[in-house]
């Protein structure tokens, strides 16, 4: 059976679905925990601009956080980190380029962000932005393998991009990213995310609502009327 959209409805529902109209939120993460760190350059100068344009903005600091094991969803890195995975609408990803892939101090925040916590789906439905720093020439390795694990985790990932190469030419000492093609670039990425954002915030909740997903609503509730659990059980183990 097929969902009953018409094209009327849709729009409608579009059209009548308030605009939110608080501050856009944004979760900022990097990949690399040494002190002279690029990609913390790069997202704490993300955060600077989306800030100045009226933002919030929390970046997340990796170094205190576990090895993805499975168990300690208690620690308080841990917490912290799926809690402002939650509170975010937006996300910006800065990752180094090691060994021709992200880093794995990156990956070990991913993984531990949930696809699902319970009825809660931590990422989905929120935007994102993917940035990369290289230490040599230019490569997209990173932002085409972290544009997989955004539709993975259910992120609108925005069509722009960053790569920055040689990225211990394009900051200071003092991590400021001096005026650049490479600056500029980062900034178109941004203002795309913002605008991406405010646009798609507030029908996130029924852009990201699945056929396949009210299916399994309407055969759980179906259960009431004494039909039996097995379907039920099959559809529901498939996410």
């Amino acid at each position: 059976m097929l969902p009953p959209h018409t094209i009327p409805d849709t729009l409608r529902q579009l059209r009548e679905t308030p605009a939110a109209d608080h501050p856009p939120r944004f979760l900022i993460l990097y990949g690399s925990l040494r002190q002279q760190s690029y990609s913390r350059f790069l997202a704490e100068h993300a955060a600077e601009v989306l800030t100045s344009w009226g933002a919030e903005v929390r970046v997340f600091r990796p170094n205190d956080l576990p090895v993805f094991d499975r168990e300690h969803y208690d620690h308080p890195e841990v917490q912290r980190l799926r809690a402002w995975a939650a509170w975010s609408e937006g996300m910006v990803w800065c990752c180094p380029e090691q060994h021709g892939s992200m880093t794995g101090v990156f990956k070990n925040q991913i993984d531990w962000i949930p696809l699902k916590d319970g009825a809660v789906r931590p990422t989905q439905g929120r935007t994102l932005a993917l940035m990369q720093v290289c230490g040599g020439s230019q490569s997209f390795n990173v932002v085409n393998q972290m544009r997989v694990l955004g539709r993975w985790m259910r992120l609108w990932t925005i069509p722009n991009q960053s790569s920055v190469a040689k990225a211990w030419q394009e900051f200071s000492a003092e991590g400021v990213m001096r005026p650049s093609p490479y600056r500029q670039r980062v900034t178109d990425v941004l203002e795309e995310l913002l605008r991406f954002t405010l646009l798609l915030r507030s029908h996130a909740p029924y852009l990201g609502t699945r056929f396949s997903e009210q299916e399994e609503l309407r055969k759980a509730g179906a259960l009431t009327a004494g039909l039996g659990v097995g379907a039920v059980t099959a559809s529901s183990t498939r996410d």
